[in-house]
């Protein structure tokens, strides 16, 4: 089951002649078997079952609608036989709104050299026992199901931006390369959406648009896809390597031209700036985990900048890590912020000396606030379009991430 409806598109995106005027963002909705989810979204990322160092009641209370988990990962471990008998992911973890599962091409295409790509899947040894296993679309399509997720991914072939291929390694992706690899992904597009239905799968099937950093090659795997028209559409092979301005030409030509009338995805990015650019794109569902990966290194998201908690000016500041923020590491309990008169929340300082002492309460507090933050600035996001003021909101946006921390 997917539901998707179109609720108000930014009014800069068009004059009445449908001339171009630099913004294609658009809110909606999307009702999936395990509940509603507002768009443009957030996706925290929980690749073995669980959102690293956060609890799921703690996911609620930040807003969370959706989570991911990974195909790959949860295949080796625990492992197919556990997962059905609690049937699906979300009683193993404890988490009854909807969540989308990564199809495993990005973990099998990270494997370089110790896998195998063919026309019918991957042979690879398993990066947990060194068993010889076998990944074909179907297999990803009957795990996918096994799990029960809301959101099933496509298994694809991820196209690097730098081949990890032995005779080409450390060599730019060349066109013919990009174009064999889209090609093998739509092949397996195919074969993904006739063993989904052959499994009578009650879920959503998504498509991934590939292609490399070639525009005509993205725009044919597009128009394959929407010709086998999938629920919904993603964006894969970007954030894998490639400069900022790459990324970025491939995020203005490719999701706007998906269909209007179904959820788009850009999968693995990114940085604040990035999904405030995605949603100007026409992008609805984000993923990374950069907001968990960067807590638990000391890198805090905020308001006005990010902010490096093991720096030593830290070391007696009593701010929280944003004034702003009514998340429980800057807020507490109280959920009232700094600069509206709330003091239970904990100080910089405080995250400052749990990291420097290795405490893991350091990375969960800062997990929290991180999450918090890109799930917040999603919300913010969301009521900009609903009142048609996305693109003040983004100047202002613009403007207080460069003020300084």
């Amino acid at each position: 089951m997917l539901e998707f409806e179109l609720l108000k598109t930014d009014p800069a995106t068009t004059t009445p002649e449908g001339s171009y005027l630099g913004s294609h963002a658009r809110r909606g909705r999307l009702t999936l078997n395990h509940g509603v989810v507002e768009t443009p979204i957030f996706m925290p990322v929980g690749t073995y079952g669980t959102v690293k160092g956060v609890m799921p009641r703690s996911l609620e209370d930040m807003g969370a609608q959706i989570i991911l988990g990974n195909t790959f990962h949860l295949w080796m471990r625990p492992g197919l036989d556990v997962m059905a008998g609690f049937g699906g992911l979300h009683a193993f973890e404890k988490w009854d709104k909807p969540i989308l599962t990564d199809s495993g091409g990005f973990q099998v295409w990270s494997l370089g050299e110790m896998r195998k790509i063919s026309e019918e899947g991957v042979k690879f040894s398993s990066p947990v026992n060194g068993d010889k296993l076998f990944l074909t679309p179907e297999i990803s399509m009957q795990i996918q199901t096994t799990l029960n997720s809301d959101i099933v991914m496509q298994f694809d072939e991820c196209t690097p931006y730098i081949s990890v291929e032995p005779k080409t390694k450390g060599q730019l992706t060349t066109e013919a390369e990009a174009r064999s690899s889209m090609e093998l992904s739509r092949r397996w597009a195919q074969r993904c959406k006739t063993e989904f239905a052959r499994l009578e799968n009650p879920n959503a099937l998504f498509g991934i648009v590939q292609g490399g950093m070639f525009e005509h090659l993205r725009q044919e795997s597009l128009d394959h896809l929407v010709e086998m028209d999938f629920p919904g559409y993603a964006v894969g092979g970007v954030s894998v390597g490639e400069p900022k301005e790459e990324m970025q030409r491939i995020m203005a030509h490719t999701p706007h031209r998906l269909p209007p009338h179904k959820p788009r995805y850009l999968m693995g990015v990114g940085t604040p700036e990035d999904l405030v650019e995605g949603v100007g794109q026409g992008v609805d569902m984000f993923d990374c985990v950069m907001p968990t990966r960067n807590a638990r290194n000391g890198t805090l998201f905020s308001r006005y900048g990010d902010l490096k908690i093991r720096n030593a000016r830290h070391k007696a500041d009593q701010r929280p890590l944003d004034t702003t923020c009514t998340c429980y590491a800057c807020a507490g309990s109280s959920g009232v912020a700094w600069d509206q008169g709330g003091r239970e929340g904990f100080s910089r300082a405080y995250l400052h000396h749990l990291d420097r002492c290795g405490e893991m309460l350091g990375p969960m507090l800062a997990s929290v606030h991180n999450l918090h933050y890109y799930l917040n600035l999603m919300r913010e996001v969301r009521e900009s379009l609903d009142v048609g003021r996305f693109g003040a909101f983004v100047a202002q946006f613009k403007a207080d991430r460069t003020r300084g921390v």
